[in-house]
């Protein structure tokens, strides 16, 4: 699995922290993870949480990530961006709890969480522990385990509602302001790490366009 981290600009100092923590579960399932950045509050590139929706549903329909984790202070905004967007499904998640029942219940591709709201005293731990239980085991599985033929018809009917619902993510974006899409893509490392593992063609040659490569 190739994780994508994504941090806006309000809490944008705390990528170091939250890199580290996700990195160091993701080293012991064997998963990769990307850091799309912010780094820092001094980026020159900045990303606001409506950025993160954009950058992250560019990321997972063209395959160039399988999930992604971001959030903003109290995450509320950076779930509703993403869920803004077809082939997403984001869930906000607060404690360990939350990221374990989204996984098996829910079935998602990406997590908001609060960088700011409680992000107090051992709240490396409680991300740590928060990724433990997300990546803890295949998603979709169900919780409680009996519920898990329920849940799974839910969520098929759930897909196909969206499915219904949303257009292709390329007339969305199309739709968009171009600058806005475009700036969303400027992050230092967003070439370096997007175009090697992209595997949407259309997308990618929209992208391109986009950045006058």
């Amino acid at each position: 699995m190739r994780i994508a981290l994504i941090n806006e600009n309000s809490q944008a100092e705390k990528n170091g922290l939250i890199y580290r923590s996700l990195k160091k579960v993701a080293d012991t399932k064997g998963y990769e993870v990307d850091n799309y950045g912010m780094y820092s509050a001094e980026d020159e590139n900045t990303l606001t949480y409506v950025q993160n929706g954009i950058l992250a549903a560019i990321l997972l329909n063209s395959g160039a990530a399988d999930y992604v984790v971001t959030g903003c202070g109290t995450g509320e905004g950076a779930m509703l961006a993403l869920n803004s967007f077809p082939g997403v499904i984001c869930g906000h998640v607060c404690d360990p709890s939350d990221g374990y029942m989204f996984a098996q219940i829910n079935d998602g591709n990406a997590v908001s969480l609060p960088f700011a709201k409680g992000f107090g005293w051992g709240a490396e731990l409680n991300l740590e522990y928060i990724f433990e239980k997300l990546f803890s085991e295949q998603s979709g599985q169900g919780y409680p385990r009996e519920r898990v033929v329920p849940e799974q018809r839910n969520k098929k009917v759930l897909d196909v509602v969206r499915e219904n619902n949303f257009k292709n993510l390329l007339t969305c974006l199309k739709g968009l302001d171009q600058e806005l899409v475009a700036s969303s893509l400027k992050g230092d490392q967003f070439k370096e790490l997007f175009f090697v593992n992209c595997r949407d063609e259309s997308i990618r040659s929209y992208v391109r366009e986009l950045l006058g490569e």
